[in-house]
């Protein structure tokens, strides 16, 4: 670990890229440290558009609780919005992390929420 990033190396900031067609991927580290502007650039990107969102976090090197929040941040946005979202190839780790946090409800299930993990 670098002392001055305290981030593995190799590890990418956070960032999130438009796929097309309402796909999007989330990748690098997703933390506190990150999140705020990925909150932004998300919202930003999915404003450009319309219909349903897809997220997929299979990219998602490392991520804390920030990540939880951002994912229930931009449903809250998708609910006002009237537009469905779902993440696809969420981490297990993070799906734990929901579980515990008693949030996973929120991201598992059918229609608008569901959230496929990952190994």
């Amino acid at each position: 670990m670098s002392a001055a990033t305290n981030k593995p190396q190799g590890a990418t900031t956070g960032r999130i890229r438009d796929a097309g067609g309402g796909r999007f991927t989330l990748d690098g580290v997703v933390t506190m440290e990150t999140v705020t502007g990925l909150r932004s650039a998300g919202l930003q990107a999915f404003a450009r558009g319309s219909g349903a969102i897809e997220v997929d976090l299979a990219g998602v090197q490392r991520a804390d609780s920030g990540a939880l929040a951002l994912m229930v941040d931009w449903l809250a946005w998708a609910r006002t919005a009237g537009r469905a979202l779902t993440y696809t190839s969420v981490p297990a780790a993070l799906l734990a992390l929901a579980r515990l946090s008693g949030v996973d409800e929120l991201l598992v299930g059918s229609g608008a929420n569901a959230a496929t993990p990952t190994a």
